[in-house]
C-alpha cells in the first residue's frame, strides 16, 4: 500500500491479498474493461486507487447477484440502472425467502408437535406434503415417471453417502469453474479441461448414459436456468457454454 498523487494506492498483488481475488481475476477485469487501475507506477505495475476500490466492490456484488461481466459493464456504464437489477433481485429473493420461511415454519411446528404429542396429524402432513410437491413438481414435468424410478433405484444401489458427496461437490465445482471464466482462461487450457471432465462426470453420474434422462436434464436445466441458479446456487448460462467449449476442445 502506497501514497500516489496524494491519495492511497493499492498494487495488484495487495488488492489480491485483501480481497482473496487472484490476480489473474483482476487482470482480466482490466482486459473485459470493467476495472481499469488509474494509474501505474514508473516501472509498468499497476495501482488502484480508492475510486478503484469502490469499483471493484461494485463488480464483486453484482457478479454474486449472478450477472455476467457483460451486464456488470453495462451496469457500471451507467446504461443500466442499478435500482432497477437490485430491485428485481431482491423481489425474487424475497419470494424465495417466503417460501423458505414458510416451509421452515410448518416444519419447526410439525417437529416440535411431533417431539410433544408423538405422530403429526393428517392435517399438518398435508401442508408440509403440499410444500414439498411444489417443488418437485418441476422435475416431474421434465421425467417421465419410468425415468424417476429409475433415478430412485440409481440412488439406492450407489447409496445415500455417495449421493450426498456429489451434491456437495457442486458447488465447489461450479466455484471453480466461474473462478477460471473470470479469470479469462482459454476454455482449452488443461485446468479448465480438467474441470469441465469433473463436471461431465457429475452429470453422468445422474444420468448414467441414458440419453433420454440427459435429453431431460439438459432441457429441465435450459428452460429454468434462473429459477435452478436463483434457488438451488445451479450454473448460468454462461458457464455451461464455457464447460461445452471445453469439452468440444478436449
Amino acid at each position: 500500500m502506497a501514497a500516489h498523487n496524494g491519495g492511497q494506492t493499492w498494487k495488484v498483488g495487495e488488492v489480491s491479498r485483501l480481497t482473496g481475488l487472484t490476480v489473474r481475476t483482476l487482470h482480466h477485469y482490466e482486459h473485459v474493461g470493467v476495472l481499469v487501475p488509474s494509474a501505474r507506477t514508473e516501472s509498468g505495475h499497476r495501482l488502484y486507487n480508492c475510486t478503484d476500490v469502490q469499483r471493484l466492490y461494485q463488480v464483486v456484488a453484482l457478479r454474486d447477484l449472478g450477472l455476467d461481466l457483460g451486464t456488470v459493464a453495462t451496469v457500471l456504464a451507467g446504461e443500466l440502472d442499478i435500482t432497477v437489477v437490485l430491485g428485481e433481485h431482491l423481489d425474487h429473493v424475497e419470494r424465495r425467502l417466503t417460501a423458505l420461511m414458510s416451509l421452515r415454519s410448518r416444519l419447526a411446528a410439525l417437529l416440535a408437535a411431533t417431539r410433544s404429542a408423538g405422530t403429526p396429524g393428517p392435517i399438518e402432513l398435508l401442508a408440509l406434503t403440499e410444500e414439498v410437491i411444489r417443488m418437485e413438481e418441476t422435475t416431474k414435468r421434465y421425467f417421465s415417471p419410468e425415468q424417476l424410478a429409475a433415478l430412485e433405484t440409481r440412488r439406492e444401489q450407489v447409496g445415500e453417502q455417495l449421493v450426498t458427496e456429489v451434491q456437495a461437490e457442486w458447488p465447489r465445482l461450479i466455484a471453480e469453474v466461474r473462478t477460471e471464466l473470470d479469470a479469462g482462461t482459454p476454455a482449452a487450457s488443461p485446468r479448465v479441461q480438467a474441470l469441465a471432465k469433473r463436471w461431465m462426470e457429475l452429470l453422468e453420474a445422474f444420468h448414467g448414459g441414458d440419453p433420454g434422462l440427459r435429453d431431460s436434464l439438459y432441457r429441465m436445466q435450459a428452460e429454468n436456468s434462473e429459477e435452478i441458479r436463483q434457488q438451488y446456487g445451479g450454473p448460468t448460462p454462461e458457464l455451461i457454454a464455457y464447460v461445452q467449449e471445453a469439452v468440444e476442445a478436449s
